[in-house]
């Protein structure tokens, strides 16, 4: 495993090559065949330099996008996404010898390409990864920053109320310091087994050769049009034509594999302190606008990326019946959030979750993510001091659950949030409550397992679908808008808000990575898109996989129930307008109807080697999973 043997992949996916300036004279077209239908290898050739001009190619094409199924099983290593075209680079990875962490980064970057408007090289994320070697579960950080100039008040208007937050959204002041570049970096270095250089080589492919346009990634387009046509490297990039990309076409981002060919040649200080840094900085710090206009400026300055790091730190630990549960720690909510209702959940009385009527497991799961979310809004964020021990420990639970929880009625919303001092048994209520915060949505999630047991849980994003909007000209990648993941203004008068801007504070998430054990192996990993769904979707996919005897797949697929303290609970088609709607209705439970929630991917780890992938077999567009040896009838 110490050795960086020479990457092999399909056909479809050679001969890389690297661009020296922003654009070039020419060109390169290349019809583009379904990665999953091609078997045969070659070595990849060295770096070469080849001139592409800027901007998509997009051509009509009869070949269909690559297949997705959502669900295998068999060993050897598995890799769930919601791209068939990324898991399919993932898996190449896998096959050829490379390990989780190398399959992830691959998977990554391939996603950067073909879910641009969740992920890329301008964002961040947070990976979860079992070392099996060592037995040990780390995580790394790489949660984009704001600016060292930012403060409390710089998204308020002089006022001190909340600057509008759809014209903060496409704007330079919305844009933090990426992270997923230094992410892949350093997962590189410390869990993988091949170069950088090479993980990146078939996304850079892949740019260049381009992808068949789905339903999805059309709806996408379309849904942003109007911000995207105000930056013209945006508009040029996604909106050839003035239009959507149609459905069937291929769509190619030679600048994005330019991109790809200079952190390949030079690494990643590239876009820290490189001419992509510069590039970055130049258009955060003045957006150009198709139209002339003016939005507000970002404040990142070559110093904030050149003091960039991602951070390795200890995950978040936790005990669910006899499993241990590992998440993200700050800034971050998700794993404490996680930890906090499955506590719950084993706190409340009636018995094992597997054995309750539907209604009444609903009921739970609405009460306990409702109360974790409480705690999390006045306790969670990027600071010194956030009692994370206190809010995932049993005694904490006990101590909400009986101040809250009734099995006949849901709890008056929003919920007070309760108080993690170490001294816990008083069951009075506290009156103290908040509003709900606007949380990331612009996310996608991949899971991946090596054939020697390490597992990698990775969730990305750029904040809202899209991003700023805004489009760095000559490189191909949107920049994020996570800077609006703080609150603009504190969530009450009067009570302390964690989650405030700050000079290079990261902005709070609910990414939910999770990695969960059974006697130091792993049992499930998993993980979603969704904002501040992405919690509720990975209790929900958990618990229906481990206490309501639904298969992987089958837990991914059944209708979500999302309950964050507000004063509605949103709930997709199979639960609203059904009995199982009423019966939650009836217990004081209101519902906000959302056609889709989340896009969850997930493996199951059987013993002996053996496993079972899986993503949605529908929302999203449906995602894709695979392993390196299938089982029979796979």
């Amino acid at each position: 495993m110490s050795s960086r043997p020479p990457i092999v992949f399909p056909t479809s996916l050679t001969s890389p090559t690297s661009l020296t300036g922003p654009t070039g004279p020419a060109r390169t077209r290349v019809r583009r065949r379904g990665l999953a239908a091609l078997g045969a290898l070659v070595v990849c050739a060295p770096l070469t330099t080849v001139a592409v001009a800027a901007g998509p190619a997009t051509a009509s094409t009869r070949e269909a996008p690559t297949p997705k199924q959502p669900s295998a099983s068999g060993s050897g290593g598995a890799v769930t996404s919601v791209d068939a075209d990324a898991t399919a680079i993932g898996l190449e990875v896998l096959r050829q010898g490379g390990n989780a962490a190398d399959a992830a980064v691959a998977t990554a970057a391939a996603l950067g390409v073909t879910e641009p408007y969740s992920s890329g090289v301008g964002g961040g994320g947070f990976l979860v990864y079992y070392d099996a070697k060592k037995k040990r579960v780390s995580t790394i950080d790489g949660r984009e920053s704001a600016p060292k100039t930012f403060t409390p008040t710089t998204l308020q208007k002089a006022d001190g109320t909340a600057l509008d937050f759809a014209t903060v959204v496409s704007s330079g002041l919305s844009v933090g310091v990426p992270g997923t570049p230094a992410l892949w970096e350093k997962a590189s270095q410390k869990f993988g087994t091949w170069k950088l250089s090479q993980t990146l080589a078939p996304a850079q492919r892949l740019a260049e050769q381009g992808f068949v346009v789905d339903q999805t990634f059309h709806d996408q387009t379309a849904a942003n049009a109007a911000r995207f046509a105000k930056f013209p490297a945006t508009a040029q990039l996604f909106l050839p034509g003035g239009q959507a990309p149609e459905v069937g076409t291929v769509f190619t981002n030679p600048d994005l594999a330019k991109t790809y060919a200079v952190l390949r040649r030079q690494g990643v200080r590239a876009v820290y302190r490189g001419d992509i840094a510069d590039a970055v900085v130049a258009t955060a710090s003045a957006p150009p606008t198709t139209d002339g206009s003016t939005v507000y400026p970002g404040q990142i300055t070559t110093q904030d990326l050149r003091s960039y790091r991602a951070l390795v730190k200890r995950p978040v630990q936790s005990r669910y019946e006899d499993l241990t549960v590992y998440g993200m720690p700050t800034p971050s909510s998700g794993g404490i959030a996680v930890a906090e209702a499955l506590n719950l959940l084993e706190e409340y009385p009636g018995g094992p979750l597997g054995k309750l009527s539907q209604t009444q497991y609903l009921h739970r799961l609405a009460e306990a993510s409702a109360t974790a979310f409480a705690d999390r809004n006045r306790y969670v964020g990027d600071r010194v001091g956030t009692p994370t021990a206190q809010l995932v420990s049993q005694d904490f639970a006990a101590e909400r659950a009986c101040q809250l929880f009734d099995p006949e009625k849901a709890a008056a919303r929003p919920i007070p949030f309760g108080t993690p001092d170490g001294r816990y048994g008083d069951c009075t209520t506290t009156t103290v409550a908040q509003p709900a915060a606007r949380d990331d949505h612009g996310t996608t999630h991949l899971t991946v397992a090596d054939r020697w047991g390490n597992v990698a849980a990775y969730t990305l994003t750029i904040e809202q679908t899209g991003g700023s909007g805004i489009t760095v000209p000559g490189y191909g990648f949107l920049l994020n808008n996570e800077l609006t993941d703080f609150n603009f203004v504190p969530l009450s008068a009067g009570v302390p808000d964690p989650n405030l801007p700050g000079p290079g504070k990261r902005p709070r998430s609910s990414m939910s990575p999770t990695i969960m054990t059974k006697n130091g192996e792993p049992y499930l990993a998993l993980g979603s898109p969704g904002g501040a769904t992405i919690i509720t979707t990975v209790l929900q996919v958990a618990l229906g996989n481990l206490d309501r005897n639904l298969s992987l797949v089958d837990a991914i697929a059944a209708p979500r129930l999302s309950s964050r303290n507000g004063a509605t609970s949103e709930a997709e088609p199979g639960i609203t307008g059904t009995a199982l709607g009423v019966g939650l209705t009836t217990l004081g439970h209101q519902l906000k109807a959302n056609p889709e929630i989340g896009a969850a991917t997930g493996i199951r780890f059987l013993g002996g080697k053996h496993l079972v992938a899986a993503a949605e077999p529908t929302r999203r567009g449906g995602g894709a999973a695979a392993v390196v040896t299938p089982s029979s009838g796979h």
